[in-house]
Parts: C-alpha cells; sequence; structure tokens
C-alpha cells in the first residue's frame, strides 16, 4: 500500500517511522520545513516526497497538520486524490474538521473519516517523533453513515500493524465534548500552574506531583490556541466546572474549615477510583 503523509511533526513523523518499521507500506510525506524532509529521507521514514505526482498513488493519505492548514490542504489537494483513496486527518479537534473535509471528499469522489491518536510529548517536531510513539495508544475514528465495513476494516488493519492497541469509535460532537475535558483542560491547568512565582523558586523542593502538573505546559502556543478556539464551548464549560471546585477548596482554607476540606478531598478521591485508569 501506498501511504501519503501530510505533515512530518511529532504525529506525522512518528507515524511514518513506525510505518516503515512494522510494515511493508510504502509512504510518500511532505512538510514545510526542509530539513525536517531532508532528516526523513536520510533516516528511511518516507520513500519520497509527496507530490503532484506521487499523491495519485496514494491508497491511505494521513493529514497530521493543524485543521485550519489541514482544511486549506484538502481544497487545494483534493481534485489530486485517487477516488480509491481513504483520507484519515489527524486533527485534535474533530466538528470543524469533519464539517469541511466531508464534503470535499463527496466532491472529489475519494473517503474520508476523522481521527486522532491518542499519543503524544510535551515536544513537538520531527526530532522528538519516535517509531514506538503510538504502541498501546488508541487511535480515534469518526464514522458516518457513509462509512462502510470495509474501510473500517482497512483502517483497524492499518493502525493495528503500526502499533495501537484499539480503535475508538465517536461521533465529532461526542469527541470534541471529552477532548476538552481529557486534554484541553489538562494543558490550560499546567500551563496556569507553572506562573507561579514559585515554580522559579522551587529548586530542591519539587519531585512527582510538579513533574506531572508541569509536563504539558511545555506546549505550542500556536497550535493550542487554534485547537482551544475551535472547542470553545466544550473548553470553556470545562473551566467554569474546574473554577467552581478550585474556589470550594479555596473557601474552605480561608475559612480554617477542616471538616469540610476533608470532604472534598474525600470526594475527589472517591471519583478518582470510580474513574479508575490512569
Amino acid at each position: 500500500m501506498n501511504v501519503g503523509i501530510v505533515g512530518l511533526g511529532l504525529m506525522g513523523g512518528s507515524m511514518a517511522k513506525s510505518i516503515k518499521a512494522r510494515t511493508g507500506h510504502t509512504v510518500y510525506g511532505i512538510d514545510l520545513d526542509q530539513e525536517t524532509m531532508t532528516l526523513a529521507r536520510l533516516c528511511g521514514a518516507i520513500d519520497g516526497p509527496l507530490t503532484g505526482e506521487t499523491l495519485p498513488l496514494c491508497d491511505l493519505v494521513l493529514v497530521a497538520i493543524r485543521p485550519r492548514a489541514a482544511i486549506r490542504w484538502v481544497r487545494e489537494n483534493g481534485g489530486r486524490i485517487a477516488k480509491t483513496a481513504i483520507l484519515v486527518d489527524f486533527c485534535g479537534v474533530k466538528r470543524v474538521v469533519v464539517e469541511a473535509l466531508a464534503p470535499l471528499a463527496e466532491e472529489h469522489g475519494f473517503a474520508y473519516i476523522g481521527g486522532h491518536p491518542m499519543a503524544g510529548r510535551e515536544r513537538g517536531g520531527f526530532t522528538s517523533s519516535s517509531e514506538d510513539l503510538y504502541v498501546g495508544a488508541s487511535m480515534i475514528l469518526t464514522p458516518d453513515q457513509r462509512t462502510d465495513m470495509k474501510l473500517l476494516e482497512t483502517l483497524q488493519a492499518f493502525f493495528l500493524d503500526v502499533g495501537f492497541a484499539k480503535l475508538t469509535f465517536s461521533q465529532p460532537e461526542e469527541h470534541d465534548r471529552i477532548i476538552a475535558f481529557t486534554s484541553q483542560l489538562a494543558h490550560i491547568v499546567s500551563s496556569a500552574y507553572v506562573k507561579s512565582p514559585e515554580a522559579q523558586r522551587r529548586r530542591g523542593f519539587s519531585a512527582g506531583s510538579f513533574r506531572d502538573m508541569t509536563r504539558v505546559a511545555r506546549l505550542d502556543e500556536e497550535m493550542w490556541t487554534e485547537l482551544f478556539l475551535d472547542d470553545a464551548d466544550y473548553l470553556e464549560k470545562e473551566l467554569d466546572i474546574l473554577i467552581g471546585h478550585l474556589t470550594e477548596y479555596r473557601d474552605a482554607i480561608r475559612a480554617g474549615d477542616g471538616e469540610r476540606l476533608r470532604a472534598l478531598l474525600k470526594d475527589g478521591r472517591e471519583k478518582k477510583a470510580a474513574a479508575g485508569g490512569n
């Protein structure tokens, strides 16, 4: 199978490396950064550039760039994608992307399904990419009424082959609602937490808790601003809920109310136990 990858940063670069390490597929890639293209060729992550000549040869096209850039790329290149091909985007929000790309796929005759790999690292770029980034991860797909079972079977076989542990099926609305809590809110909390003056004076006083809270504060502000604004409605709701809970803790501490504080902490512990997992 010929696989085209648009964007060779952390996600696309890791996908290219995973494909070459675990399958016999041919990989064509494209990235705006020429140094990245050179590195990808030299390390064998891609077999060649994704161009106007190689794009029509691709059976699967994976778009691993920011939402607006992904939409723009498909608008500009959709006519070159083979009608027998499948296109999957890796964008971190789904409603705005699916709404734009589904009609383009229908117009040009190729199959499209929204996707989101549940994997990542605090540092981005091709140099941070790895052939094992997706090992054990979940791949979210957002099929609709036009998605046939054969397409899903093809994608399931492909994503399991490159290391994913499972496929999770969702709808764009559900995806964006849940991801606002599980991913976007965590990045905002981490970014806000590390702004305390004590973050610069904590040498020798920090351990696992500090590392866990600050790990994702090292983010790409351009990408995350776009993701936050594309999911603003759900993200605002999660922020309101969090601020409400933080206010309860602050008020209990301010009042010296140990009974109330113990109850809040116990409630949090029990909710974590009920939620399970990591």
